[in-house]
């Protein structure tokens, strides 16, 4: 990773300790928000569409923001990332305005571990394909496999999604120096978790690059 991106990087962890959601917001609002706190901190803009979806929007890969309003007890998932000097970063995080339920806890957890699954597998020489099933196997064994809906991750860098995929039909090795997102999800019918985080490779496992606390 260059200088550049992790500016990039840094500033998205500006960004979300910052943040501030509640209820009664717009999605759409709180995407401003995001932007006009990137430009503060001298960031050139988003490194692509910003997404705030809340309730059942949540349950969207893809859910971006809208007019939305937020309302209490909500889920409201956040994926943005920052664009500085042509190099870009990326982050999720699930954020619910409340209390957790019981059911919401136990997918949050499973979704952490999922993470901490694929990340434990990392390192130079690995098949791309063996991160992704790492995380999809801790979520198919808790009977959620039909839930993960995408690919565990992908490579960023000048561009928001580039090689390496980590997707489990790609048999390419990794390699030290890459930087890769790892985002497993679980989305259900009435809302979804998400939680991203970018890495970089390195020959004995990876360096964590996104430091926000989950």
């Amino acid at each position: 990773m260059n200088s550049f991106q992790n500016k990039a990087v840094r500033i998205t962890e500006q960004v979300l300790a910052s943040l501030k959601i509640k209820p009664g917001q717009t999605e759409a609002e709180v995407a401003r928000s995001i932007l006009k706190k990137i430009k503060s901190l001298g960031g050139q803009k988003e490194a692509f569409r910003t997404i705030v979806a809340s309730g059942k929007r949540s349950s969207l890969v893809h859910g971006f923001s809208t007019g939305k309003r937020i309302r209490p007890g909500e889920i409201v998932m956040i994926d943005f990332g920052v664009l500085y000097r042509e190099y870009r970063s990326d982050i999720t995080r699930t954020f619910i305005l409340g209390k957790m339920s019981r059911m919401q806890n136990k997918i949050y957890r499973l979704v952490l571990k999922a993470q901490k699954a694929a990340l434990s597998v990392i390192r130079e020489g690995v098949e791309c394909r063996e991160v992704d099933l790492a995380a999809r196997e801790v979520i198919r064994k808790a009977g959620f496999g039909n839930y993960f809906r995408h690919t565990t991750g992908h490579g960023i860098g000048m561009k928001v999604h580039q090689a390496p995929k980590l997707s489990r039909r790609n048999r390419n090795r990794l390699k030290a120096g890459q930087v890769i997102t790892v985002e497993p999800g679980i989305y259900l019918k009435h809302w979804g978790i998400r939680i991203e985080d970018m890495v970089m490779v390195t020959k004995k496992g990876y360096q964590l690059l996104t430091k926000v606390p989950k």
